[in-house]
């Protein structure tokens, strides 16, 4: 079955007002049904629960009333697309990543009501990104990115890519410009150690060549998407962070081949997602086409 409702998280924050409008008008992009959710945890007394799993009325009204007032502005946003929002017991992370399992899109703020002022991403966005079973954008940055390319970084992993052929995908709905970005890196250099012998020329064409190489099966197959490649040296997390600044949406995969063996988010994402000039895709490589 194919999944197509974008389904986006909200608490009621201006930074979740921003995102419920840019889920909005990527759900008028791909004439899609949006979801709105609020979740809340409970922890109450337990008879206060009626034993039938609902909330005092005032407690519950509140949480309603919320997912009400987000839904009628993201229709008043975006007239005719078919929005539904509801609010839902349980822990916020939670919820939306099971909430995700069944969406074409989830989309979180980087930060809401519960994150500390000095924190830059919140604990819902982190472990939603981390967790979630199909491709999560999380919202920040420019509070305009209606303009610019989709930038797509690659390095040749399984996750990056499924993030180009997203990439593509969305470019093409968009009518603009695909980035593609593949960094690699200097050589360091020991103060008791002779240098390998390195021919800067030579490393950047071997890396332009890898990267024509990932993005030629997407350019046949997408022949009307305009495509770009840079072949960049440094730092992946620092060059992807300065192509966010022009960027509409950046994608990456959620492992790169840098990160460590385990882990579920790697650096590179971590720091985009803390950082980025403008909402950032994280894709896995084993979510579905």
């Amino acid at each position: 079955m194919r999944h197509t409702a974008i389904v986006v998280g909200t608490d009621g924050s201006e930074q979740s007002r921003a995102t419920v409008r840019w889920a909005a008008a990527e759900a008028r992009l791909r004439s899609a049904p949006l979801k709105i959710l609020t979740a809340y945890p409970w922890n109450g007394p337990p008879e206060a629960l009626d034993g039938v799993g609902e909330l005092p009325d005032p407690v519950a009204q509140r949480f309603e009333q919320l997912a009400a007032a987000a839904a009628a502005e993201a229709r008043a946003q975006q007239p005719g697309i078919e929005v539904t929002g509801a609010a839902v017991i349980g822990d916020p992370a939670l919820v939306l990543v099971e909430a995700g399992r069944t969406a074409a899109m989830l989309v979180v703020g980087n930060r809401g009501r519960g994150g500390f002022t000095s924190l830059v991403l919140g604990s819902v966005s982190q472990h939603v990104a981390t967790h979630a079973a199909g491709p999560v954008v999380v919202v920040r940055g420019r509070a305009d990115t209606a303009s610019g390319p989709i930038a797509v970084g690659v390095d040749g992993s399984a996750s990056a890519q499924r993030a180009l052929a997203l990439g593509f995908d969305e470019a093409q709905r968009r009518g603009c410009e695909l980035l593609a970005v593949l960094c690699y890196p200097l050589p360091l250099y020991a103060m008791d150690v002779t240098p390998l012998p390195y021919d800067p020329d030579a490393a950047r064409r071997d890396a332009a060549s890898c990267l024509d190489a990932a993005v030629t099966p997407w350019r046949d197959k997408y022949p009307t998407v305009p495509v770009k490649t840079v072949a960049e040296p440094g730092s992946p997390a620092r060059n992807l962070i300065d192509v966010s600044g022009h960027a509409t949406l950046l994608i990456v995969g959620n492992r790169g081949h840098g990160a460590l063996v385990g882990s579920l988010l790697g650096s590179v994402s971590q720091q985009l997602l803390h950082h980025a000039d403008c909402p950032v895709m994280i894709v896995h490589a084993e979510q579905p086409a």
